[in-house]
């Protein structure tokens, strides 16, 4: 099995040193610099604060694809979602972390695992289930920002019917089902009916 590839960037040289020093020791992990990151690699990051610059930043930056284990001091509600955002799959407070508790984080996320600790896991579902309540559901949207007409209407796409066959089925008017593209194609930035479908199998409705 090959060793997990993994870049450190930690907010002082010294810790930089440290993190880099003890992920090396281990026959699972092979360290290399984060510029060398491609997409299957994974970042181990260290903040004091995972504050909105940092998550722009990680997200600008050539990584920005890359799954991130965060290490950190002091982590709030909202800069979870920033973090979230920026592609963390796990997040270790930095003071009750082991050497082995962080190696055994990376695989993890080299697994496709995430992992929280229990109260940020509470606080995140928590903000899951308000924003479903607050902002999707009065539009009429799931999770996935797409509507009941328009899940069935991908599933016949992802089925290789055309307009007008998924007219038919759904007893609608071609005009409508082109509509329907049309808005969640706009809504979502889709560049097409290929990647409208792709969406949605990412998104696990179809």
């Amino acid at each position: 099995m090959e060793p997990v590839r993994v870049g450190v960037r930690a907010a002082d040289s010294i810790t930089q040193i440290g993190l880099t020093s003890l992920l090396e020791t281990h026959r699972q992990i092979a360290v290399v610099e984060p510029e060398e990151l491609v997409q299957g690699d994974i970042l181990v990051f260290q903040v004091d604060r995972m504050t909105p610059q940092l998550a722009a930043e990680l997200r600008a930056e050539s990584w920005a694809k890359v799954p991130k284990v965060l290490l950190v001091d002091e982590l709030k509600d909202n800069d979870l979602l920033n973090a979230v955002e920026s592609r963390v799959v796990v997040v270790l407070p930095r003071r009750q972390t082991s050497g082995d508790g962080l190696v055994q984080a990376v695989l993890a996320a080299a697994s496709g695992r995430g992992v929280l600790p229990p109260d940020l896991l509470g606080g995140l579902l928590d903000k899951v289930r308000r924003l479903q309540r607050d902002v999707l559901a009065p539009r009429g949207l799931g999770a996935a920002g797409l509507t009941a007409r328009e899940v069935d209407v991908l599933r016949l796409m992802a089925d290789g019917l055309d307009t007008g066959e998924i007219a038919k089925v759904l007893c609608y008017s071609e005009r409508t089902v082109k509509n329907v593209i049309y808005e969640m194609s706009a809504r979502l930035n889709l560049r097409n009916r290929p990647h409208a479908v792709a969406y949605a199998v990412q998104a696990g409705v179809i």
